[in-house]
Formats: C-alpha cells, sequence, structure tokens
C-alpha cells in the first residue's frame, strides 16, 4: 500500500485535549459498546471492523498523522458514523478519556518491536500500562492481540497475563486463527503468504 498524502486537517485533537473522559454518547450520537484500538496504522482493521460492527463506537490511536487523517477520511467517505481517529500517543491520552470499566474491547495489532535493545522502553506494552488498561476495560472485556514477532509476542503475553488479564486457553498460548476475527492489512498479506501471525485474546476476569 503506497503512503497516503498529509491531508491539511488534524484528527481527534477535540478528544486528545480533554483532561477527563468525555460524554461518548454524545460524541458518537449514540450509545453502545466502546472499544479501542492502540496504533491502527494504514486502518484496514479499523475501518473494516468498523464496517462490519455499526453498533460498536470505535476509538483509533494512530501517532502518524498520515495514516491517522488519511484512515479518519476513508471512514468518513464510507459513512462510518461509529470510528473516531486520534493522531496522538495512547500511552498518555489513554489514561484521561477513558473512564476505569468504560472499554469492552482493546484492539493491539503489530505493534513497533522496537528492535533496538535501548528502544525497549517505547514498547506499548509495558507493565504499568498493561495494568492501566486492564483498569480501564469492563469486567469480561476482551484484549485481542496480533503480532509478527515470536519473541515482542511472548514478552507482551507475559506481560498482560501478569498484570491480571486471563488467557482461556493456557498461561502462555497464543490463539490459533479465527475466520471471523477482522484482519489488518498487514496481517491479509501474512495470511496470503503464509507467514506465522502471534494471537491473544485475553479477558478481564469478571
Amino acid at each position: 500500500m503506497a503512503r497516503p498524502r498529509l491531508l491539511p486537517e488534524p484528527v481527534g485533537l477535540h478528544l486528545a485535549k480533554l483532561e477527563t473522559p468525555p460524554d461518548w454518547d454524545a460524541e458518537f450520537g449514540f450509545a453502545g459498546p466502546l472499544e479501542l484500538e492502540i496504533g491502527s496504522g494504514a486502518g484496514g482493521h479499523a475501518l473494516e471492523y468498523c464496517r462490519r460492527n455499526p453498533a460498536v463506537r470505535f476509538v483509533a490511536f494512530e501517532w502518524r498523522k498520515k495514516y491517522a487523517r488519511d484512515t479518519q477520511e476513508r471512514g468518513n467517505k464510507m459513512g462510518l458514523r461509529n470510528l473516531r481517529v486520534l493522531e496522538a500517543d495512547a500511552r498518555f491520552i489513554v489514561p484521561r478519556i477513558f473512564a476505569p470499566g468504560s472499554l469492552d474491547a482493546i484492539h493491539l495489532q503489530f505493534p513497533d518491536p522496537w528492535w533496538k535493545r535501548a528502544h525497549f522502553k517505547r514498547a506499548v506494552i509495558q507493565p504499568e500500562f498493561a495494568r492501566l488498561l486492564l483498569e480501564k476495560m469492563k469486567p469480561g472485556g476482551l484484549f485481542d492481540m496480533r503480532t509478527d514477532v515470536q519473541d515482542r509476542g511472548v514478552s507482551m503475553l507475559a506481560i498482560l497475563e501478569e498484570a491480571g488479564f486471563v488467557n482461556p486457553l493456557g498461561q502462555g498460548i497464543f490463539h490459533p486463527y479465527d475466520p471471523e476475527e477482522v484482519p489488518s492489512t498487514r496481517e491479509r498479506r501474512y495470511l496470503a503468504s503464509g507467514e506465522p501471525v502471534y494471537r491473544a485474546r485475553l479477558r478481564k476476569p469478571a
């Protein structure tokens, strides 16, 4: 996929500037499940997920402005009233704009593996942030994680389980591919080529 051009209008800044959670019913114009995606990338997963699940209110974070603005524009053209994209770093905004127990699901698809050891601290799944995400979720809420880097997947899975997320298949076990899941742009390429993807579908204890 070619890199999108940088559109002139920022997206999601009215939400990123908030110090307390907004009225999500008013923001979307309807009530329903509230879900978060951290790092929506090119937007393939966010757009298709919102298309398939119009009753879900979907908040997607992507710090790269080109991708964030392009995803929101495509969502607008598709008539997706259930998508909000924020061009921001989720680690700094999520603590402010989501109340404890408010999220029905969190999606994390192919986060940057940060190959250099000195950069590991930049990884989105760190123990403190994992505990915060658990706090923001409703009991029984779903954490959907996917990566193509096995050792990063093992590390993230261990951190999430240590934070309190429950793995229904057993500690440290990845989940098989489910054809009912919505793949991201990258995952579709991997599925077509047969390359492995490491998946986990964890739950907050009820």
